[in-house]
């Protein structure tokens, strides 16, 4: 057991469901930063020292808060952004336990993961109580949009950590952690061709529309389940009136690769459908944006500490491999030993029926507790 009291699932509940009711797209400096304020205040009154990184390119500050001690720090990052918008709490999405489950927009994505960490390290300050290593916990911004402006301090951090613990959600009914992660990565395809009426002039237009079907049919194509690689093209658009030829056209592209050398091919791919040919042009922008998150044999034996820890708490701790990327990626391709997937119980990430298992707080919180004070 961690030496470091936590308190009860339904006081744990009770300060989560604060952090809830503060909505936080990633899209809205503001709102992030005003929960990271109160995040902040409640690290600084505990006694860690602060570190906070001015926001940029209009998304939110990006908190760094370090206890005591010598040594290479264990890091735990979170993120405070959610891919919710403004209104869903009061419309939709309003905070509200039934049963066993607590609803609310981002709670589970990762609200409650952030919270965790954030209670487990301000209460091993207020308790005083003694770790191994020092601990660094950072709580930013832009997670859910790719972690554009936090990843640079992200794998600051990690260069001199002894681990990395991230509390993104745990997964499927059975709460698994994460040991590994496919890479992720997406483009942004713009198309120019020639306007021409649709029935005079057929012959003079070029069909921005007409290319995009193409190369959307060359993306799709790039799917191979067998070889863990996927490909989706969504949301396009293009036109302006049934009776005019198109002359623009563009889509947004995702991919997700399980090693870099897969990366490698479908970004060169993509990128081959750029060009000018027949007064159509194609352009492309983007690329990898998280490398793939290896399984190690040291991620291994992290996570089978933790699953030890976890059975002293009464419950079992699977692992599994994700589709989706988080920021673990960064730190894990580094050689970082990892662990993901630390968070609450629930399900619904980026739907509308979003909940955690409450009761599930309190020891999902103790054992990520208990790995900060004990990691060596």
């Amino acid at each position: 057991m961690p030496r470091t009291e936590i308190g009860s699932s339904d006081r744990l509940l009770a300060e989560l469901r604060g952090w809830v009711e503060h909505e936080t797209p990633s899209t809205d400096a503001a709102a992030v930063n005003a929960l990271l304020d109160h995040a902040e205040a409640g690290l600084r009154g505990a006694g860690a020292a602060i570190e906070r990184l001015p926001g940029r390119d209009r998304y939110g500050d990006t908190l760094v808060a370090r206890t005591p001690g010598e040594g290479a720090p264990v890091v735990i990052a979170g993120h405070l952004d959610t891919v919710w918008d403004h209104g869903v709490l009061a419309g939709s999405m309003p905070f509200r336990v039934e049963g066993d489950r607590a609803y609310g927009p981002g709670i589970y994505d990762m609200k409650a993961g952030s919270f965790m960490a954030f209670h487990a390290v301000r209460e091993i300050l207020r308790q005083g109580t003694p770790t191994k290593r020092p601990i660094t916990l950072l709580l930013t911004p832009d997670e859910e949009v790719g972690s554009p402006t936090s990843r640079a301090v992200i794998e600051r951090e990690a260069r001199s950590a002894a681990a990395v613990l991230i509390p993104e959600p745990a997964g499927g009914l059975r709460g698994s952690c994460v040991t590994s992660r496919k890479g992720t990565g997406g483009f942004t395809m713009t198309i120019e061709g020639r306007s021409a009426h649709a029935g005079g002039n057929w012959a003079e237009g070029r069909s921005a529309v007409v290319a995009l079907a193409r190369a959307t049919l060359a993306i799709h194509a790039l799917t191979d389940l067998d070889a863990g690689v996927t490909t989706n093209v969504a949301p396009v658009w293009g036109g302006t009136r049934p009776n005019v030829i198109p002359p623009e056209a563009g889509c947004r592209i995702d991919f997700r690769v399980p090693s870099l050398a897969a990366a490698e091919r479908v970004v060169a791919a993509i990128r081959a459908l750029e060009g000018e040919e027949d007064g159509i042009r194609i352009r492309v922008k983007g690329g990898l944006n998280r490398p793939p998150f290896p399984e190690t044999p040291e991620g291994l034996a992290l996570y089978e500490t933790a699953r030890g820890i976890a059975a002293r708490h009464g419950y079992d701790l699977p692992r599994q491999h994700r589709g989706g990327g988080s920021d673990g990626n960064f730190t894990a391709v580094m050689g970082i030993p990892t662990l993901d997937g630390l968070g609450c119980t629930g399900a619904g990430a980026h739907a509308p029926d979003e909940h955690i298992r409450w009761a599930d707080l309190a020891p999902r919180c103790a054992t990520l507790c208990e790995l900060l004070e004990t990691l060596g």
